[in-house]
């Protein structure tokens, strides 16, 4: 028996039930078992023993396993995990260990509990004990992996020192930077500062400039701050330029006689108007037989590239070229993707290429993937490429309108098979010579996109297949996209049937496709189209490189790569050695590294992304600034606990109207109506797809947020608007900043 707790402090009586329950293994005892191990033999200790354990269990210190038993948290409750910080201090740890399935577990951690653990550090924890009504937190206890950690932001320099003022979402404190720190860097300058320490005993961390970008506001500033801020690199290397330049790109007698000749074959390019990197080309020719040649020709990079030269691991390291809204951050040295490997007119090129036999009704009679040299006849944009299609004349009229209504069989089959159509609305921008939007238009996908779209498809499933499909298919690439999750099917279809839609979730996928296509082409043109259209997208798994083919949900294919775009994609590059590899015969590579670099390729591609989007918005602030005040007819595309989402019919530059803007009433969230209620008056109801009419309150470049006010208040969605276009008068500001006359170029 333990030693009596007779007149023991509550200090005391602690530190006794926790040596008795620390030695008592993963067995449960009531209080009347510990009252009686630790001494307390009377009413009123017993009493003492029971208020105590019930404090300790409230403070998360022990385990209540059911009503009145109680034990200490197992050794188990320490565990690793990974830490996200977050600038409104709901701060998180990610735990992947012992989760089924490999699902994550998130716990919360205070900020007084985190060490200031910064965004992304590996940290171990301990998850504090269940207690019934409460939320279970972690406090972080070591940090064993911090992150290197680097922020954009603003300098505001002072005699001894200065601050980095961010706007991270994952970090709300400014940073600290000594004055010896700083590299010439003065107040206004755009900077990116890595943090060195952060001391218990400061608010702030501590950091070095690493570079300045420029002064806030420059174009080119800011884009190389969007670069930054997700760790992109905005300058290629000297030192790989240096290599590329060195790169004999001749094509010698002996080289093409080892690859099957195209030069005299028809053959084009088609690409967006502005594109210099033309890493796919459609031959064509009629054969004797009455079929048609297809050939679908890459850019042979590896030939050029060779495995862990510094060009290939600079392109590994990048996995992806960045298409943000004025420029492309290449993966590849310029010489490379816009001169060598590019396949411009007139030039000989080497390719990587599949080349189809097709009868009239699109089946692939025989197909071939070899090593080849072409001779391009012809750069089309999409935009020639479609005139053609639709005056039924020009260059290579004949040949486009069979390629054209070949891929219209294999798309219309495609989607009979149960491929997803997901035609989200993308924007481009007119810009000036220094960058600035002049006018901003939605893209629209025309005969001549989708015509390429369906050989490029062809051709990374036809190459995918012929590795795959085998009983000893050996470690590849694939680009694969997972069943949706039917919890998230079962709201979609929960949600679309509150505007009227239906959507079946039960039965094959063909069929669960078919019903999900269905709805998405009734939205079109409806207010809820943006809505329910970005819910079906996020009710779908991400599509991401993998070697554990699952096949792709979204395409319908069994078998599916990325061959097609190696000049841009290093999966692509990847492909091509690994084709030329087993094709030759030769051995299966490691299992493990190429899954490692498929994941490292996934998470590229959805940072390369995201920094898309941020230029787009950066862009879309910085047009709407011109239009401070005008008034827009606008779709109600988002509506939140803290505003209404609103996109402007005319120009689809999406920003908020802050809930406090609404001053005829005191509005709160409807989340089964998506909808925003007036306290006093329930008539007062902004929903999900109205059309109200708006004008612009603020537009803050720097932190690309973009605030409207509602102009007329209440507005029915069958209300019919007039939309009413702002007047553009000339802004004479603008105008004698540029110092010239500007010219629009498209994107």
């Amino acid at each position: 028996m333990a030693k009596s707790s007779s007149r023991k402090s509550p200090k005391e009586l602690h530190q006794l039930i926790t040596d008795y329950l620390s030695h008592q293994g993963n067995n449960t005892f009531n209080y009347r078992q510990v009252a009686f191990a630790i001494g307390a033999g009377t009413a009123k200790q017993q009493r003492a023993v029971a208020m105590m354990l019930a404090e300790m269990a409230f403070d998360g210190l022990i385990i209540e396993t059911t009503p009145g038993k109680y034990k200490l948290p197992s050794k188990s409750n320490v565990v690793e995990g990974v830490f996200s910080r977050r600038s409104n201090g709901k701060n998180f740890v990610i735990i992947n260990e012992g989760a089924p399935d490999g699902e994550e577990t998130v716990y919360a951690v205070d900020d007084s509990k985190s060490m200031h653990a910064l965004n992304g550090d590996r940290v171990k924890v301990i998850i504090a004990a269940n207690r019934r009504g409460v939320t279970t937190e972690a406090e972080v206890v070591e940090i064993i992996e911090p992150k290197e950690q680097t922020f954009v932001g603003t300098l505001d320099v002072m005699r001894q020192f200065a601050f980095l003022k961010t706007d991270s979402r994952y970090l709300a404190s400014d940073i600290f930077i000594p004055r010896k720190s700083l590299r010439g860097g003065t107040t206004g300058d755009k900077a990116v500062v890595r943090i060195t320490s952060w001391p218990m005993d400061s608010k702030n961390p501590h950091g070095e400039v690493l570079d300045i970008l420029g002064r806030s506001g420059d174009n080119d500033c800011e884009i190389h701050a969007i670069l930054a801020e997700y760790d992109l690199p905005y300058r290629y290397p000297e030192n790989v330029e240096k290599a590329a330049n060195n790169i004999n790109p001749g094509i010698t007698p002996e080289e093409i006689a080892r690859r099957e000749d195209f030069r005299k074959v028809t053959t084009f390019t088609i690409d967006p108007a502005d594109a210099k990197d033309f890493d796919d080309a459609l031959s064509f020719r009629r054969l004797e037989n009455g079929n048609v040649e297809i050939g679908v020709h890459i850019a042979d990079v590896t030939h050029y590239v060779t495995p862990g030269s510094i060009i290939d691991r600079e392109a590994e390291e990048r996995a992806t070229s960045v298409y943000l809204v004025d420029r492309t951050v290449p993966m590849l040295p310029e010489r490379l993707c816009n001169f060598i490997c590019s396949l411009r007119p007139n030039e000989e090129k080497l390719t990587y290429s599949c080349v189809f036999e097709m009868d009239n009704d699109a089946n692939v009679v025989k197909s071939r993937i070899l090593r080849t040299v072409i001779c391009s006849d012809r750069r089309f944009s999409y935009e020639e490429a479609q005139a053609v299609l639709d005056a039924g004349e020009g260059d290579y009229a004949e040949e486009l309108a069979e390629i054209n209504r070949l891929a219209k069989i294999l798309r219309d089959r495609r989607f009979k098979d149960g491929a997803l159509e997901f035609d989200r609305a993308e924007v481009y921008f007119d810009l000036d010579d220094d960058g600035f939007p002049l006018g901003v238009h939605e893209k629209v996908m025309t005969d001549a996109n989708h015509l390429i779209e369906e050989f490029m498809l062809l051709a990374n499933r036809t190459v995918a297949t012929r590795i795959g499909d085998n009983k000893k298919a050996k470690p590849f690439v694939y680009r694969v996209h997972d069943h949706p999750d039917s919890g998230k099917l079962s709201e979609l279809a929960s949600i679309a049937a509150t505007f009227g839609h239906k959507l079946k979730t039960e039965g094959s996928m063909r069929e669960i496709n078919r019903s999900l296509n269905k709805m998405l082409e009734d939205i079109k043109g409806t207010g809820e189209e943006n809505f329910i259209s970005t819910l079906a997208i996020r009710s779908m798994a991400k599509a991401v490189y993998s070697t554990n083919n699952v096949g792709h949900y979204g395409l319908a294919f069994e078998y599916y790569t990325h061959f097609t775009s190696p000049i841009r994609r290093f999966p692509d590059m990847m492909v091509h050695r690994l084709l030329t590899r087993y094709l030759d015969g030769g051995r299966a590579v490691a299992k493990d590294r190429l899954e490692g670099q498929c994941k490292h390729s996934s998470e590229m591609e959805q940072t390369a992304a995201n920094a898309e989007r941020a230029s787009i918005k950066y862009k879309q602030v910085e047009y709407m600034s011109d239009y401070v005040g005008y008034q827009y007819d606008a779709i109600i595309t988002g509506v939140t606990e803290w505003g209404l989402y609103v996109e402007p019919i005319e120009n689809k530059c999406e920003g908020l109207v802050p809930i406090r803007s609404l001053a005829n009433d005191v509005y709160d969230f409807d989340e089964k109506s998506y909808s925003l209620v007036g306290q006093r008056n329930r008539k007062n109801r902004y929903r999900l797809g109205d059309v109200v009419r708006v004008k612009v309150a603020r537009a803050n470049i720097e932190k690309r947020l973009l605030d409207y006010e509602l102009v007329d208040g209440y507005s029915d969605v069958n209300a019919e608007r007039p939309m009413v276009p702002p007047v553009r008068e000339f802004n004479y500001k603008r105008y004698k900043k540029a110092g010239k006359n500007r010219k629009s170029k498209r994107r």
